[in-house]
């Protein structure tokens, strides 16, 4: 069986298709390096060097698509909005046409971030969010909103075979090291013994998901036959200064604690509700966030 991973070169992506390596699928990554990496992937994966919101030039033949392409770090889409909304627009709409006319199945990794700074706590897939259609994290928010849009209603229309996974904040070994998000930012400070900065009080919460159960996750949804929409997140909710103090006590660290100003639209709080995908999936992540931690941060000090 074949699978193509849009965005595969990228953090999740090519964890995703090591996997489906290892699964024994053949496996064909397609990326415009933007920020993801031919380092990260396996030789035997095919690569087709791409830009997914672009029109096809190949004929690509697959059974699945994994479509992830997209910036996903707030650092990066910032500096690229538009690029970004044109992976979750025009990408997306390019990889339903390809499934459609292989009558493969997709995937679309849409994002925590469509429940904006949320009122509802923690969060369910039939939570509608709350987001600022015209604030600086817009780009990426709606984008992925439309994109989970224009994949359900093209499935409604076509009856494409499809699922919608909510990414909720997912960490570990590739990340880049000016990723910009906040575990990457405070085990490189906590590394050079730096100043940790936390932006607002710290007392902003987030859920933090090991890359390998994410990836069991998206594995999971894909390969079920429920055309519907799961979120895949650790459920296990932590404080921005519990999270700085836990990695300066994991890389022995000398570093302050410093606060400033908090970004514009930055969500309060963040933790998945899984009830969904533990009982239709069966799924449920198994590693806890002081054993991926220590991994990841072992990554850092040694690439």
């Amino acid at each position: 069986m074949r699978c193509l991973v849009t965005g595969g070169a990228g953090f999740i992506g090519s964890w995703l298709c090591q996997r489906l390596l290892d699964d024994g699928y053949d496996v064909t990554c397609m990326d415009n390096f933007l920020s993801g990496s031919k380092k990260n992937l396996d030789d035997r994966v095919k690569i087709i060097n791409a830009d997914v919101s672009k029109p096809l030039k190949e004929n690509i033949k697959t059974d699945y698509i994994f479509h992830l392409a997209s910036l996903a770090s707030p650092k990066f889409y910032k500096d690229m909005p538009v690029e970004t909304m044109m992976a979750n627009s025009f990408g997306t709409f390019n990889m339903l046409n390809l499934a459609k006319k292989n009558n493969a199945r997709i995937l679309y990794a849409s994002s925590s971030e469509v429940y904006g700074d949320p009122k509802e706590h923690p969060q369910k897939e039939t939570y509608y969010g709350n987001v600022n259609p015209v604030g600086e994290r817009s780009c990426y928010d709606e984008g992925k909103r439309f994109g989970e849009a224009l994949t359900f209603s093209f499935s409604k229309k076509t009856n494409l075979k499809y699922c919608i996974i909510r990414i909720f904040n997912t960490y570990g070994p590739r990340m880049r090291k000016d990723d910009g998000r906040v575990i990457p930012n405070f085990i490189m400070q906590a590394l050079n013994n730096k100043d940790i900065t936390i932006y607002g009080n710290g007392k902003q919460t987030r859920s933090f998901c090991y890359v390998a159960d994410t990836v069991d996750g998206l594995c999971r949804a894909a390969f079920s036959d429920y055309n519907d929409v799961f979120n895949i997140g650790n459920p296990a909710e932590i404080d921005m200064i519990r999270l700085a103090n836990t990695i300066k006590g994991i890389t022995e660290s000398k570093s302050k604690i410093v606060f400033s100003p908090i970004g514009m639209d930055d969500p309060e709080k963040r933790k998945p509700d899984i009830t969904k995908s533990q009982k239709m999936l069966k799924w449920t992540p198994k590693t806890d966030l002081n054993t991926g931690l220590k991994t990841t941060v072992d990554w850092f000090k040694n690439s």
